[in-house]
């Protein structure tokens, strides 16, 4: 069994309590949050568990294998760290940072310390993901030509980090899990509406270059009329819908696209557009979350690098910072080396 400490019973700490608690080949033992409320809530619901207030009650707990951390961003540097020199492996909710040092230094003290560290990047657990990638490694797409996402909503308003950081996080992980490449450059644009004293964008438009000619543009937003959950992949053969915002069809292939001559006498005859079937393919429904968590408890046990590991949180938060950096000067194209 793999003991387990989660340190963050927040509202998405919460569905991680739930998908831990009940997982075979597990133990969660012991929970942490700062806030007594959210203890006095969850305490009768999980009488196996003990819940603390106390973070190092479960980093310095030598009977625990591994810590869940799903706390603030700016809090993951630290408390990942404590648990990585403590011997622990370590799952962290996505953003792994909020700064790329510091993400570079995690990666290579899990790595020097054979440390598993997991990042809660969920979407490249999602059936539906796997199952669009599957098309595009196939080729079923021909070479895909561009992506863009949108993930918007009029919904809870954070306070702390801006909705590039809060929202993008899921959208760049999936864009760069199914090119499986890194962009060279970023550019993005936003615009603080609703909370301009502190300077946190209400909605951010982010565009990735590849050295390939691909493009992906990534928007987000809690500002807007819509709840959106939704990427678009466009190849030169097929093209592409995932749809998380669907209770089922969540993916949809056109087979749709332009075709053009070696032969012709005239512009028309050059470009010819094709328009075929749509195939809906069946997607199992599975919870994208307990498949994320018991790939973290079959990574601890096995030893076996995760899908979503350091290094992949670590890309993810590169392609954030440089965002980031594009965003304060006004849309200004940030390269990443």
């Amino acid at each position: 069994m793999v003991k387990l400490g989660l340190i963050g019973c927040g509202a998405w700490g919460k569905n991680l309590l739930r998908n831990f608690a009940n997982l075979p080949g597990c133990a969660l033992l012991t929970c942490c949050d700062e806030n007594p409320k959210e203890i006095e809530k969850l305490d009768p619901s999980y009488p196996g568990i003990k819940f603390t207030q106390e973070p190092r009650e479960i980093i310095e707990n030598p009977n625990l294998d591994a810590a869940v951390i799903v706390t603030p961003p700016a809090s993951h540097f630290h408390l990942c760290k404590a648990a990585i020199m403590a011997d622990k492996d370590v799952f962290v909710e996505k953003p792994l940072v909020l700064n790329t040092k510091e993400g570079e230094e995690l990666v290579q003290l899990a790595e020097r310390k054979k440390k598993i560290l997991m990042v809660g990047h969920i979407m490249e657990y999602h059936a539906a993901t796997l199952k669009l990638k599957e098309y595009i490694d196939e080729g079923e797409l021909g070479r895909v030509y561009y992506l863009y996402s949108s993930r918007v909503n009029l919904g809870k308003v954070r306070d702390i980090e801006n909705a590039l950081w809060s929202f993008a996080p899921h959208d760049i992980s999936m864009i760069l899990f199914l090119l499986e490449k890194e962009p060279v450059s970023v550019t993005a644009t936003g615009q603080c509406y609703l909370q301009k004293d502190k300077g946190i964008e209400d909605v951010v438009f982010m565009n990735m270059r590849f050295d390939d000619g691909t493009m992906a543009h990534v928007h987000v937003s809690w500002l807007d009329p819509h709840k959106e959950r939704r990427l678009t992949v466009v190849g030169d053969k097929k093209m592409a819908v995932f749809d998380d915002a669907r209770s089922a069809e969540k993916i949809w292939i056109y087979d749709k696209g332009v075709q053009t001559k070696q032969d012709y006498s005239t512009y028309g005859e050059y470009l010819s557009l094709r328009f075929g079937d749509v195939v809906i393919p069946n997607i199992p429904a599975t919870e994208p979350l307990r498949v994320e968590c018991q790939h973290f408890i079959e990574c601890v046990k096995s030893r076996k690098t995760p899908r979503s590991d350091g290094r992949d949180g670590l890309r993810v938060s590169k392609v954030l910072d440089a965002a980031q950096r594009s965003l304060k000067t006004g849309g200004s194209p940030v390269e990443i080396k």
